[in-house]
């Protein structure tokens, strides 16, 4: 049996849910776990979360849509002055990391080995290895090549960290000679997140 529910205790529970969870909450997410007992219809949802992300337009928040879901984010402004609060130093990445995450995002899917010859030098275990922790860079199949190497690509985890719905937004990467991969686009992108 359903319930009947008006649009602002919808978007009340919206938002209750958004502030508690640690990860993005879909638009299927909220309808079958969180409003399933009552009446309420997709474009009811989508209705709340526009009107919720109005709401929060003038505030120190955010309300916005990543490749998972929809989550509510620092305004970037204010990320130096918040990070003032924080117990924990923030990540810092090596070149080695940062190129070969870039690489990945911008050439996948790729192996070590084409990682390798674009940057010119080996990549170690550990740097694929750390991405792969952090829910980064998956790997989506094996090459049809002699030793059948590793083919990775990017996550949701990866668009969610950097704030992306998809691999378009992107920034345009330009030519290596123009511009290091790793200090023009990954540390401009992993600074505002951090």
């Amino acid at each position: 049996m359903t319930v009947m529910i008006s649009n602002k205790h919808v978007e009340q529970l919206i938002e209750a849910a958004l502030f508690s969870s640690s990860k993005p909450l879909s638009v299927r997410i909220l309808k079958e776990k969180l409003l399933f007992q009552y009446e309420v219809s997709t474009s009811q949802i989508k209705q709340s979360l526009e009107e919720i992300e109005k709401h929060y337009k003038k505030r120190g928040v955010n309300l916005v849509e990543v490749a998972s879901g929809f989550q509510f984010q620092i305004k970037a402004e204010h990320n130096d002055d918040v990070a003032l609060l924080s117990e924990e130093k923030p990540q810092k990445y090596s070149r080695a990391l940062l190129e070969t995450m870039a690489l990945i995002a911008y050439k996948q899917p790729i192996t070590r080995g084409e990682i390798e010859d674009v940057r010119g030098v080996a990549v170690s275990s550990h740097i694929i290895k750390t991405l792969i922790e952090r829910d980064w860079v998956k790997i989506v199949g094996h090459k049809e090549v002699p030793g059948r190497p590793s083919m990775y690509a990017t996550t949701k985890e990866f668009l969610d960290y950097f704030s992306l719905k998809s691999l378009e937004q992107l920034p345009e990467l330009l030519p290596m000679e123009e511009s290091s991969i790793a200090n023009s686009v990954m540390q401009d992108i992993m600074s505002t997140n951090e």
